[in-house]
């Protein structure tokens, strides 16, 4: 790291992953799959978001994990959104497989079947996606993109944007969880409307 020329800014040396030197705002959600012995895996993933205006959704994961294997060998994962109040269940699905490549602390979290595709959801959560694995992008260093198309979408009615309850409302009555990488947590209750310019459309 080294002094800015630019008023008190640090730059960061770029032959090094920067991410740990900072916080950003992140979703964090429990990507489903299922294993070649047939049970099923969840694992935690905040490197994720909807790919363009469409029903497609992306993660980031490395061919290291299961979870990259398991979603190209079946064709098909779950994303299941958690509320702040499951941080502790989301800790449980990150915990390390143990020496038959079991991980024994997801007995601990209650799920239920998706609908339409072979999977599994973490109860209790606020946003449940059923996506069919499009494509794989390969190459962001041991880095991959795992991109699927929704095939279903359930969510909570107390999350549900309605017209007679505003914005602001929805996220107090159903607060979102937020992921502070490198380590830490937040809860969105507050929000406030975002001042678009006239005539701006997405």
């Amino acid at each position: 790291m080294k002094a800015h020329p630019h008023g008190d800014l640090t730059t960061l040396d770029v032959d090094l992953p920067i991410w740990e030197h900072f916080f950003t705002v992140a979703p964090l959600v429990l990507i489903g799959t299922r294993e070649p012995d047939g049970r099923y895996d969840l694992a935690p993933k905040h490197m994720v978001t909807p790919l363009g205006w469409g029903n497609y959704f992306g993660f980031v994961c490395t061919p290291r994990h299961s979870t990259y294997h398991n979603a190209l060998r079946q064709g098909v994962f779950t994303v299941s959104f958690p509320r702040p109040t499951q941080v502790v269940l989301a800790s449980l699905a990150a915990a390390p497989r143990c020496s038959s490549r079991t991980k024994p602390s997801l007995e601990a979290l209650p799920t239920f079947p998706s609908e339409v595709i072979d999977g599994r959801f973490v109860e209790d959560g606020y946003l449940f996606l059923e996506c069919e694995t499009d494509r794989v992008v390969d190459g962001f260093g041991e880095n991959s993109l795992v991109a699927g198309r929704i095939m279903a979408a359930h969510v909570d009615p107390a999350a549900l944007r309605l017209t007679e309850r505003g914005d602001g409302q929805v996220i107090r009555q159903a607060p979102l969880l937020a992921y502070l990488p490198p380590g830490r947590y937040a809860q969105v209750v507050e929000s406030l409307a975002f001042p678009f310019p006239v005539g701006f459309s997405q």
